[in-house]
């Protein structure tokens, strides 16, 4: 596959979370960072068919694609099919963001989110035979899905669709041993299939950026010069087989940040990996809902309520203090394929099969109390 090289820029520029003016897009800022990105020699621009809704594609569109040569940045983007009610809409989709694009063909198109719960709609709608035609036609030249569910799912996706050329997982120290995320057994499974890697989420959302006062010290104990999301970036970073780790920086002073340490990329070495296994250690020793997701409690519950999905939405409250990261998990949790957790009847079916033996109906409604 190209752009595997050593030489490969290791940080990816994420279209996600850009800088805002009110409410909408500040388009000057992000044409100021597209421009130091560039100037660095970053090539690789990560959007969605419906981040900002629907406003980051054309944000890179105004910004990058307009303004620089098309052979000098390589562009991604995704197809959301679980929110299309039939497969022309689906379809359509990839036309859409060509359109708000403004270009003629797109470098790693990505079936977008694709995890148990949401894998039928690709099915049902011929989406993966659709991208391979894409393929065929010179539309897109890499083709590969973005992935948020546990490993076995993925292992059996890999099996089924082998000619998926990379993948693109949720890896971060903090999610690396996280039962509900499987980061490192997602990885490793992706490396067993020898599928090169394009990792989202290496600072969670912000969340490592600014932890807890704890794993703070431990990093500014190590290397009082370095920011806090440096180290995130470069664990993702040191990984063998990755095609780039995306940031989605939302200020200048964010991607100088970034730009400042990757520029000349240095991985882990096994001293810094040593701090990174303290500061997982002090995240896991701050309180939070034992759960492993395991999800017996999903197999007996008579509303269908994912529970485990919602602890883990209440658990980056507890031990990142996020808030708003905590509310968004949340509401992905009810829109990829959960009942809501406020229908619960309190039957006690979950508690009587937890193996953690976790208060599951309290726990639950103080998750709905704080964060539905």
């Amino acid at each position: 596959m190209a752009y595997l090289g050593e030489k490969n820029p290791k940080l990816g520029f994420g279209f996600m979370r850009l800088p805002m003016s009110g409410k909408d897009i500040d388009i000057e800022q992000t044409k100021q960072m597209v421009d130091l990105f560039m100037k660095k020699g970053f090539t690789y621009f990560d959007t969605a068919f419906g981040y900002a809704n629907g406003k980051s594609e054309e944000a890179l569109k105004t910004s990058l694609i307009d303004r620089y040569p098309r052979e000098s940045f390589q562009i991604a983007t995704k197809l959301p099919a679980w929110t299309a009610k039939n497969e022309k809409e689906a379809k359509d989709m990839f036309h859409i963001s060509m359109e708000r694009l403004g270009t003629k063909y797109i470098d790693f198109y990505l079936l977008h989110n694709v995890g148990q719960n949401r894998k039928k709609s690709f099915d049902d709608f011929g989406i993966w035979d659709y991208v391979r035609e894409l393929k065929a036609e010179g539309l897109v030249k890499h083709i590969g899905f973005s992935f948020h569910d546990r490993a076995d799912v993925l292992e059996a996706i890999l099996n089924e669709h082998p000619d998926m050329e990379f993948v693109q997982l949720q890896i971060n120290y903090a999610d690396w041993e996280n039962g509900s995320v499987e980061s490192r057994k997602c990885y490793e499974t992706a490396l067993r299939h020898n599928k090169p890697i394009v990792v989202m989420e290496p600072v969670k959302g912000g969340a490592l950026s600014n932890p807890a006062e704890s794993v703070r010290r431990i990093f500014e104990s190590a290397n009082p010069t370095a920011s806090v999301a440096s180290w995130a970036i470069r664990f993702a970073a040191s990984l063998e087989n990755i095609i780039t780790v995306l940031s989605g920086m939302s200020n200048v002073a964010q991607m100088e940040d970034n730009l400042s340490y990757m520029e000349q990329f240095k991985p882990l070495d096994a001293a810094e990996l040593d701090v990174i296994n303290k500061a997982r250690e002090a995240l896991d020793a701050i309180p939070s809902i034992p759960c492993t997701n395991c999800r017996y409690c999903v197999k007996d519950c008579p509303k269908n309520i994912a529970i485990p999905d919602f602890f883990t939405a209440m658990n980056r409250k507890m031990v990142f203090n996020d808030l708003n990261g905590a509310k968004g998990e949340y509401r992905l949790a009810m829109m990829f394929g959960s009942e809501n957790p406020a229908e619960c009847i309190t039957c006690g079916k979950c508690e009587e099969v937890c193996p953690q033996q976790i208060e599951i109906i309290d726990k639950l409604k103080d998750t709905v109390k704080l964060l539905g």
